[in-house]
């Protein structure tokens, strides 16, 4: 049976996302309870020369999105990166959530062989075929910015645990 590129690609990043909209609630409520600013979670980080939770999950939502997009052959949609609330962030999935869930699966048919190429900003590019930009690169680079803003979290007392990780929201 062939797995098909929507199932490794969309139907991998709306859980995720779903299930980190809910642990950013927990979040609220774990500072509601100890009676602190949410922004010091918002802005908190695992260590000096690494983003803040802000910037993983733009940047988490960023690869589900731009990822989706580029296997479908169509140009990702911008979203600025302004957000300064836990419930700011919250918004951002929910758009990344409605960009993910308006492309269908048939656009992305045949993409594992669909060049893709991932603009750097010194005007060169990384050149991958689908299905390698999609298990080296894109869901490489989605987890890796989902766990840190969970990590981030979960260091700053947020009461969040694998269960909450692997929920499908």
């Amino acid at each position: 049976m062939k797995i098909s590129m929507y199932s490794m690609s969309v139907e991998t990043f709306v859980p995720r996302l779903r299930a980190l909209a809910q642990i950013l609630d927990k979040a609220a409520r774990h500072a509601s309870a100890k009676k602190f600013d949410p922004s010091v979670l918002v802005n908190a980080r695992l260590a000096p020369d690494m983003y803040p939770l802000v910037k993983q999950v733009q940047i988490a939502c960023d690869f589900a999105k731009n990822s989706t997009a580029r296997l479908a052959g169509q140009d990702p949609p911008r979203f600025e990166d302004n957000e300064q609330t836990l419930e700011e962030l919250k918004a951002r999935i929910a758009k990344t959530l409605d960009y993910l869930q308006s492309v269908r699966a048939g656009a992305l048919e045949g993409s594992e062989d669909r060049d893709v190429k991932i603009p750097l900003p010194s005007g060169a590019s990384l050149d991958f075929k689908g299905l390698a930009f999609l298990k080296d690169s894109a869901l490489p680079n989605f987890y890796f910015h989902l766990v840190t803003a969970y990590d981030i979290l979960r260091h700053n007392g947020v009461e969040i645990g694998k269960r909450d990780f692997l929920s499908a929201g």
